[in-house]
């Protein structure tokens, strides 16, 4: 079957993600990109809890009342795809699968896939920065070829990740970057400095979370930039979807998860006006 529109979301199999999949399936038919039938990737690591998910998603009250899904007379379908983006052969055989069955292309990816690990040290940097940072943004240069004229890229970063809790120089080093690679600079420059116990004393905080969703704020920037620069219509962009009452937050958060999803929703299929390179929260773009 083809579909008139697709999407994917990856790490979604719980929390942020899952939500995020059921608000596109609720949304999509009053949105300016509402065209007929809608696929969603449901994608994640674990083939089990990814396809669980799937199953929960189908028998969902919500999504059943609304009838928002093929099976109750909706336009929209949720499919399990197993996708580890810190795997490069999972990205390759995720994206093969996209060109050999949607032909026509995308419409967006919504990258929510992310770590949050315990404690602080270089091991912990390193792994966070390279599943966070490096993997999100080169995923999106996978799926970019493969994004339909005005396709979207929805980046998750967070609050965590905001330049208040930075030296002015590291800020204004942030606030200059012009290219990925001025904001992987920035973070090897983090990375070294954690090995040699003196983050602080370079200006950045002992956070590896946090440092790695600043990375991805400034590299969807960045990456925005060069685009918009090339004549490209792809708009790039990422949010903080607020503090979410998840396995991430430990059950602290103050927002349920489907209001955290309203924001990556709001930028994946309503009308933004062509807005690119931001940083958004609570569905609007505030300063990073």
């Amino acid at each position: 079957m083809s579909y008139n529109t697709v999407g994917i979301v990856t790490g979604a199999n719980k929390g942020i993600g899952l939500a995020i999949v059921r608000q596109l399936a609720l949304q999509y038919p009053k949105s300016p990109l509402s065209n007929g039938s809608f696929l969603i990737y449901l994608t994640a690591r674990d083939q089990g809890r990814g396809e669980a998910a799937v199953k929960d998603l189908q028998q969902d009250a919500q999504l059943k009342q609304a009838k928002a899904l093929q099976a109750d007379g909706g336009p929209s379908e949720i499919k399990f795809r197993a996708l580890d983006i810190t795997d490069e052969e999972s990205v390759k055989s995720f994206v093969a699968h996209l060109k050999q069955t949607h032909s026509d292309g995308i419409n967006f990816i919504i990258n929510n896939a992310g770590i949050a690990m315990e404690g602080f040290n270089a091991n912990v940097v390193k792994t966070t920065l390279h599943c966070n940072y490096y993997s999100t943004l080169q995923t999106c240069h996978s799926i970019l070829p493969l994004l339909k004229p005005h396709g979207r890229i929805v980046n998750l970063g967070s609050m965590s990740g905001h330049l208040s809790k930075y030296s002015p120089e590291i800020r204004d080093r942030f606030l200059a970057s012009k290219s990925e690679d001025d904001v992987s600079s920035i973070m090897q420059d983090f990375a070294s400095a954690v090995e040699a116990g003196k983050e602080k004393d370079a200006g950045f905080p002992s956070a590896a979370y946090a440092v790695s969703k600043a990375g991805l704020i400034g590299g969807s920037r960045a990456l925005a930039r060069v685009l918009k620069e090339s004549g490209s219509s792809v708009l790039v962009n990422s949010c903080c979807p607020g503090y979410v009452n998840t396995d991430m937050t430990k059950g602290n958060g103050t927002k349920t998860p489907d209001e955290g999803a309203l924001t990556p929703v709001l930028l994946a299929i309503q009308d933004i006006q062509g807005r690119t390179g931001e940083f958004w929260q609570n569905e609007k773009a505030i300063e990073w």
